[in-house]
């Protein structure tokens, strides 16, 4: 999908603009759009047919008296990256305002709630601790490629396992606050059980290409 994020001190043109329309104005027909655009209905159709293939758009059927049901177009949730948002800095913010008036201690028990709430949430979709260590970090590396980390799962010659994300989720807020990139080894111990052991050995926020954990099973007497 490209990439293209809106700056709106520049006019739009062809795809853009029917997205533009559909943000600002919301749902609405074909000639619709055209009508406002002051383009053709069948430039607009295509348009709409190459935005539904990227998954930007949908429709339903708007029912009427006589004929077919005319299609009312929405944008959908993934659309809503190509406009500007204010998330990074918000958390980064909020992080700020949590630290200045709760101190350090504040910022710690955000963490820790923050971890629990991953924990609970990764635990319902991580299989059992009876299942090879390999599927447990499969299923843990597909969880943080959902979340935008782009894991990665390899295996090692010497029979470790290296979980592997290109990039970080929350780079700017971890920024902020380091205790974020440290809760992450307590999330990952209670999601892969205590039968493992887990180092990072490469990390994004030290100046890496990205952050490396190897797993593997601890020896057992």
């Amino acid at each position: 999908m490209d990439a293209t994020v809106f700056n709106f001190d520049l006019p739009a043109s062809g795809p853009e603009r029917v997205l533009w329309m559909l943000k600002t104005k919301g749902p609405q027909t074909a000639a619709k759009i055209a009508k406002g655009l002051g383009v053709t209905t069948m430039a607009v159709r295509q348009h709409l047919v190459a935005l539904e293939g990227k998954q930007l758009v949908s429709f339903t059927g708007e029912p009427h008296k006589v004929g077919r049901p005319a299609r009312v177009w929405k944008l959908t949730e993934r659309a809503y990256n190509r406009f500007p948002n204010q998330h990074t800095e918000l958390a980064v913010g909020m992080l700020q305002a949590i630290e200045g008036a709760f101190g350090e201690g504040g910022i710690e028990r955000l963490t820790e709630e923050q971890t629990r709430q991953q924990i609970e949430k990764y635990r319902a979709r991580m299989p059992g601790m009876d299942v090879p260590l390999d599927a447990r970090v499969a299923a843990l590396v597909r969880i943080r490629r959902e979340e935008g980390y782009m894991a990665e799962l390899h295996h090692r010659r010497d029979g470790t396992l290296a979980l592997v994300e290109n990039h970080c989720a929350i780079a700017a807020a971890a920024h902020s606050c380091s205790q974020l990139c440290g809760s992450e080894l307590s999330l990952f111990h209670a999601v892969l059980g205590d039968d493992v052991s887990i180092e990072r050995t490469e990390h994004i926020l030290s100046g890496d290409r990205c952050c490396t954990y190897t797993i593997a099973r601890t020896c057992t007497a």
